[in-house]
């Protein structure tokens, strides 16, 4: 009995500092990975930066795009609203006469 009483202290001590090692290491590793996925956000990051200018022709293409359709469309619209309301107004301009 008084054996297990000094070896298993011994046998705990030495695992809390394999566990110590262990997690130490793995600290380190951790840090070295860390450190490299920011190297590589900051090459992606500056990457994208690098093509900033390229959205924004595009962006802008595409708002003068939008303009210009919006404007045919409204006057498409007004001319179609036009012919039709031409017609609905001699219709009934032709009821009240008949009447």
């Amino acid at each position: 009995m008084d054996f297990w009483l000094s070896f298993l202290p011994i046998i705990i001590y030495i695992l809390l500092i394999i566990l110590l090692v262990v997690g130490i290491i793995l600290g380190i590793k951790s840090i070295i990975t860390v450190n490299k996925v920011e190297k590589v956000v900051d090459d992606v990051n500056e990457k994208v930066e690098s093509l900033n200018g390229l959205f924004q022709i595009v962006d802008f293409t595409t708002d003068k795009l939008v303009t210009m359709t919006d404007k045919i469309v409204d006057v498409a619209g007004a001319i179609a609203s036009k012919l039709f309301f031409r017609k609905k107004a001699k219709k009934i301009e032709e009821e009240k006469g008949n009447e």
